[in-house]
């Protein structure tokens, strides 16, 4: 199975690099496929906003939330949501996020 090299050793991912087990994500996991996949060097505030409201809501409906409510909740554009996650919300972001591939992400 392919891997990213974490600050703790070998992070397991899938052929299109999220979280092989997402059970085991935490913040250092994020910052090293944030890294690895997305060209992030260093995580801020903005990007920990949406991390944290795509994981939350994950959690409690076990799906990603759609990208109009990002926007909305965080009162960021989708302009800049790009410019924080060049791949995109779907993408870029449940990824970092350690989501599995959100239904209909191409």
């Amino acid at each position: 199975m392919p891997h990213i090299d974490g600050d703790r050793g070998k992070i397991e991912v899938n052929e299109e690099g999220f979280l092989a087990h997402p059970e085991a994500w935490n913040k250092e996991i994020a910052g090293a496929i944030a890294k690895a996949e997305e060209g992030i060097q260093d995580l801020s505030g903005d990007h920990w906003a949406v991390i944290n409201l795509i994981r939350n809501h994950y959690l409690e409906k076990n799906m990603a939330p759609m990208i109009r409510f990002i926007c909305k909740t965080t009162g960021f554009s989708l302009k800049y949501i790009y410019e924080l996650f060049p791949s995109g919300p779907a993408k870029g972001a449940c990824k970092v996020a350690g989501l599995p591939k959100p239904d209909g992400c191409v």
